[in-house]
């Protein structure tokens, strides 16, 4: 698979990650209740395939997330010598905490749970409603990575947000090595090209796109009946991505390969990381990624790349 570098970290990773808010959850069950055995098997699955990032959080699972990959890394070796596992810091099922002393706590506990001594990247998580003053301050959550950053627990810091707005003037600052970017930059909505892409050109920011299937729908095209949880599609939407997966089937390529290799199309998208929640999802989403795309193909989208500002985000 190709890969690229995550911005100023001089990290190489593969253009599609794994993303693990869903390893080993039932559809049909809650959001947290996880399957360990298949989780296990989603990231096995993944790192075989040739996926080298692995993107979760203390968030995921109630912590079940990081204990899975753990687990993985621990049993086989190989698979851990081949990865670069990342995770956030300040959200968590019982709460937010973005305080310095909340910050070190849940990295330490990171590192238990992942079984490793160093983390190549964590980044403050979902900051929505907390003043970006105190997040950034030497007392906050960025001053406890600093200092876990000058201790060598810690290698780059990163912003990670599901909102938009919230991540924007975090990566403006410069501060931050990277960013986890969710619902702003794919083939229905391009919020990111605004401000947070410029700003991670200009500040060498290496950005990950969260949410790049819109909650599947830009992996299977639309199905009759399908509930997309937190995203509304309205008929109009639905039938513009059936159109988008009518040419991607004239060019013989799959709608979920246009949809992930798209987002990595920009300079400053290293990785998209799409979440899986089978070993067979996390595959398909690796074949994707390698699968080759003439470049005729991406002149006949660009007209249908739409912004759908109202009626895709619940």
């Amino acid at each position: 698979m190709q890969t690229k570098i995550l911005g100023r970290t001089g990290l190489e990773v593969t253009i599609i990650g794994l993303g693990t808010i869903y390893i080993g959850s039932r559809p049909s069950g809650p959001p947290n209740n996880l399957d360990e055995e298949i989780g296990a098997r989603t990231v096995e699955a993944a790192i075989e395939a040739g996926c080298t990032l692995i993107d979760t959080a203390p968030l995921y699972g109630g912590t079940v997330s990081e204990k899975i990959i753990g687990n993985v890394l621990r049993n086989r070796p190989d698979l851990a010598a081949k990865c670069t596992v990342v995770t956030k810091a300040g959200n968590y099922r019982e709460g937010k905490d973005h305080s310095f002393d909340g910050i070190l706590r849940s990295v330490e506990a990171s590192l238990e749970r992942l079984g490793l001594e160093q983390l190549d990247v964590v980044y403050i998580h979902d900051a929505m409603g907390v003043p970006m003053d105190d997040v950034m301050s030497k007392t906050g959550a960025l001053g406890a990575l600093r200092k876990l950053q000058d201790e060598g627990v810690v290698r780059f810091i990163g912003s990670a947000s599901n909102d938009p707005p919230t991540n924007t003037p975090y990566i403006e600052t410069g501060e931050f090595d990277a960013a986890v970017v969710p619902d702003a930059w794919t083939l229905l909505t391009q919020e990111a090209g605004e401000r947070i892409l410029p700003a991670a050109e200009k500040h060498n920011v290496g950005i990950s796109c969260a949410t790049p299937l819109e909650v599947g729908l830009l992996a299977t095209g639309p199905i009759p009946g399908v509930d997309y949880g937190r995203r509304n599609f309205s008929q109009e939407c639905l039938d513009h991505v059936a159109k988008i997966q009518r040419l991607c089937q004239d060019y013989e390529i799959t709608l979920l390969a246009a949809a992930l290799q798209w987002c990595t199309r920009r300079p400053q998208v290293t990785t998209a990381i799409p979440g899986a929640r089978t070993p067979e999802e996390a595959v398909a989403n690796v074949k994707a990624a390698e699968m080759e795309i003439p470049e005729a193909f991406w002149s006949d989208l660009a007209p249908l790349v739409r912004f759908w500002e109202k009626g895709v985000h619940r």
